[in-house]
């Protein structure tokens, strides 16, 4: 990697020259030694493989992603137990009605 960082900032700075001293950079980009056009078409496959390979993590990731999403179980309602009421109305003397709870 740090060789394409290193032929991409060269290259950069020759376009950069090219361009200070009024040269056309399509008419120098004519010139290139085969040396050069082997670089240049390596460093062109090179980028093309690691997009293609980032693409390729990318999408296994969101298939990763996908799956984990269909694991989660939706929650249950959950059942609560319901306290039934102990009081009871229990008559008194005085013609009405008392509630006892326990």
């Amino acid at each position: 990697m740090p060789r394409l960082l290193l032929l991409q900032f060269f290259g950069s700075a020759m376009l950069t020259a090219a361009m200070l001293c009024g040269v056309n950079p399509a008419s120098s980009a004519q010139v290139v030694s085969p040396a050069d056009r082997n670089v240049l078409i390596q460093q062109n496959q090179l980028q093309m493989l690691e997009n293609r390979l980032r693409r390729q993590q990318y999408q296994q990731q969101q298939q990763q992603y996908r799956a984990q999403d269909r694991q989660i179980p939706i929650p249950q309602r959950q059942e609560v137990p319901q306290m039934r009421p102990t009081c009871q109305l229990l008559p008194s003397g005085s013609g009405g009605f008392v509630s006892t709870c326990r």
